[in-house]
């Protein structure tokens, strides 16, 4: 492909940072038709307006759109219409979590890849007639080829294949921004290097395969049938890149703390390292999964048999504070760029990142951005989880083939020396990848019995099984630990059992009303609502010359039961959103007595943040609890209430951080939040609430998702069984090139 040469200096920076949107003139009232919208760049960046208007593409979409215009001026040429229109698109798409636009996929369905109008546009200032009138992208592809396109994006000055500093890239038939364009690029080059990086322990009969399979055999033990977590721990020790994924309850966390242990215990028996054991970080991508990976490692740790181990391993040679991403990194304010990168790198040998499925390309790109060629990283993961909110799905793509495995017969042979374990057959393939020999995938659950309701509905979900008997097991009590309730034909029904099921969780709902149930040998607490933490509060026995501490372990009392229930929702807006479903939720409990009002800031309310806060020391997903606090005094030295916001330490400690209501920017009530927030939480009883429409956003994965944040309990509310099995059949596919990279 031919392209104008010496763009550099036009382009300047490489088109890193998104264009800054300008105020747009504002479109004019003609409603552009589609047989005329691609005619001429005025008409289409008119039609963008209106669609900008209408609430339907971003502010930046458009101005994206103009910049391309200008730039191609610049050059002393016109863009062409459809260039401007799959500029727009393009960005859009990325706004939307693709990191690109596959032309081909485009042409063949055009309403369904950019599906325009959006579900719903709330912030829309056209008029509802004319909204209809308004072209659909569909419409205006209609009749457009794939060549089209290609000659469209051909020897214009905006767009290149790569070699030049444009701020698009055509990449076969793929259409990135520049800037995701280059991310991809990152991470597969980052994991092409260490896949082919030398591994002391691939020859199965040196001296650190050796200590490798004392280690794990040490670590392990033995078991009826294939361990599949000593499988992973030592493929994962093969290669200086590895992903481990699995359901919930696989044990990822006992994997990972054993794989760690195994290292350690190699780099300590090695002649070569002269007992200099590895430098090893823990991080996660929220607050939260660090605060929850923090709370079960600690446990895990303590319980290694580090006297049986090789090496001389101690409990201080195993990390167990986990950190944010973006804390390891080093945030720098109002800029993506991190104080660690190429050329100020971690010094780190092993990296661990749990929760990985909430890491978009962006983020990704940076961690291999800022780490040494020769560190050794390990994702962890759940595959079939909810995409990253950002662009991207990295460990979706990277675990594509993860069921069927596709390992060599090397890899597999070289198992069976190191673990005893034989690999079954059907998980072996003499075509496998490079790729394939670095996933593994824990296949048994330790946490959810076979009979468990929670594990059944969550993999008829997770294999599109979803079918009559399973649906009428769940509504019928079949499981002893899942509920469908009824909502009845109305709205107002479905908002009062909605609303009552918060309060208390319905027990009576369950078999046994909850009652007498036993998992692993002990006791499961019936399910609860709302009203256990907020009795708590409530009915506490402090006084005000009550010591600091005590009011520190009530408030570790209130939180930890306020992670007893969590209602989860698929969407934000609406009555059966985030927002809707807050506010109703809030008015019964002040209707109960249980909060003084359902506004503003008041003792009980529980919030959740919603952006990092490096100052307080809060991440995104932090859960906190508004208390009322007798620790003011007014001018007469009288006692007097203020409101403080109860945080759990991120350490793991439990210690309780008091935030004045003041300071916190970024958050939002919490009693309800939307499935993608849950991510990298588990809570003992799960509450989903689906709306009585299907949604884009209500898919296969957000549904697997929201079941699987249950620890014991689960119950569903749907006003509409279709929208559960339609939501069902839609999946989260995100246009991407990664994959096609790294198995090419």
């Amino acid at each position: 492909m031919t392209r104008k040469k010496n763009h550099e200096n036009q382009f300047n920076l490489e088109f890193e940072q998104d264009p800054i949107p300008q105020v747009s003139p504002e479109p004019s009232q003609r409603v552009v038709d589609a047989s005329e919208a691609l005619a001429e760049p005025e008409t289409i960046l008119e039609l963008l307006s209106r669609w900008r208007a209408a609430d339907w593409i971003r502010p930046l979409d458009v101005e994206f759109a103009r910049l391309i215009r200008s730039l191609s001026g610049e050059q002393g040429e016109e863009a062409p219409p459809l260039l401007l229109l799959l500029a727009a698109l393009t960005s859009h798409q990325v706004g939307r979590g693709h990191v690109c636009v596959d032309l081909g996929e485009l042409m063949r369905d055009a309403g369904q890849v950019v599906a325009l109008p959006p579900e719903e546009s709330l912030a829309s200032s056209v008029a509802p007639q004319e909204m209809e009138q308004l072209p659909r992208p569909g419409e205006l592809l209609a009749g457009i080829a794939l060549t089209d396109c290609l000659a469209a994006l051909d020897r214009v000055a905006a767009v290149s294949e790569g070699s030049q500093s444009t701020p698009l890239v055509l990449d076969g038939h793929r259409l990135y921004l520049r800037r995701f364009w280059r991310y991809e690029q990152k991470i597969a080059r980052g994991i092409r290097d260490r896949l082919a990086l030398p591994s002391s322990v691939a020859d199965s009969g040196s001296a650190e395969a050796g200590t490798l399979k004392q280690a794990l055999a040490a670590l392990f033990g033995s078991q009826a049938g294939v361990d599949y977590q000593k499988l992973a721990c030592a493929l994962a020790a093969r290669n200086r890149f590895a992903v481990i994924t699995g359901g919930p309850g696989t044990g990822k966390t006992t994997t990972v703390v054993n794989l760690l242990a195994a290292l350690q215990s190699v780099a300590g028996a090695s002649p070569l390292r002269q007992g200099r054991k590895y430098r090893i970080r823990l991080a996660a991508p929220t607050g939260k999964a660090a605060a929850r990976l923090n709370e079960s490692i600690g446990g895990a740790v303590s319980r290694l048999p580090l006297d049986q181990l090789p090496g001389q391993v101690t409990v201080a040679d195993i990390p167990t504070r986990v950190t944010t991403l973006h804390r390891l990194l080093g945030s720098r304010p109002d800029t993506r760029q991190f104080r660690h990168n190429r050329d100020n790198p971690l010094l780190v040998d092993i990296l661990v990142i749990d929760e990985a499925s909430m890491v978009d390309v962006d983020l990704m790109a940076s961690v291999f951005d800022a780490l040494p060629g020769s560190t050794h990283l390990i994702l962890l993961g759940d595959k079939d989880q909810l995409a990253s909110v950002d662009a991207g799905a990295v460990l979706g793509e990277l675990c594509q083939r993860a069921q069927e495995a596709h390992y060599r017969p090397g890899t597999t042979d070289w198992l069976q020396a190191i673990t005893g374990d034989r690999v079954p057959d059907d998980l072996t393939d003499p075509e496998g990848q490079a790729m394939d020999q670095a996933v593994a995938m824990l296949r048994r659950s330790y946490r959810f019995t076979e009979t468990s309701g929670i594990r059944q509905l969550a993999e008829a979900v997770n294999t599109n099984a979803l079918d009559d008997a399973m649906l009428e097991g769940a509504r019928n009590g079949n499981f002893e630990d899942v509920a469908w309730l009824d909502t009845g034909v109305s709205t107002e029904e479905t908002r009062t059992l909605v609303n009552r099921h918060a309060l208390t969780g319905t027990p009576g709902a369950f078999r046994h009303q909850g009652q007498g149930r036993v998992v692993g040998n002990q006791p499961v607490p019936p399910p609860v609502g709302y009203r256990h933490y907020l009795s708590l509060m409530k009915d506490h026995e402090l006084a005000e010359n009550s010591p600091r501490e005590a009011w520190d372990a009530l408030a570790q009392r209130v939180l930890a039961a306020f992670g007893d229930f969590q209602v989860l929702c698929a969407l934000r807006q609406g009555p059966w959103g985030v927002e809707g479903l807050n506010d109703q939720i809030a008015r019964h409990l002040l209707g109960e007595q249980l909060i003084p009002r359902a506004e503003g800031w008041y003792a009980g309310r529980p919030v959740l943040v919603t952006g990092n806060d490096y100052n307080l020391g809060l991440m995104n997903g932090d859960v906190g609890i508004t208390f009322s606090l007798p620790w003011d005094q007014d001018e007469a030295g009288r006692t007097r209430q203020v409101l403080r916001v109860a945080f759990s330490s991120s350490d793991g400690s439990g210690n309780i951080r008091w935030i004045s209501p003041s300071r916190l920017q970024q958050l939002e009530t919490n009693y309800a939040m939307t499935v993608h927030k849950s991510q990298g939480s588990e809570f003992n009883h799960t509450c989903l609430v689906l709306p009585d429409r299907l949604s884009p956003v209500m898919t296969r994965e957000l549904v697997y998702t929201g079941i699987t944040r249950a620890r014991n309990w689960f119950s569903l509310i749907t006003g509409n069984e279709a929208v559960l099995r339609e939501s069902v059949r839609q999946r989260v596919i995100r246009a991407s090139g990664l994959a096609e990279r790294l198995w090419q």
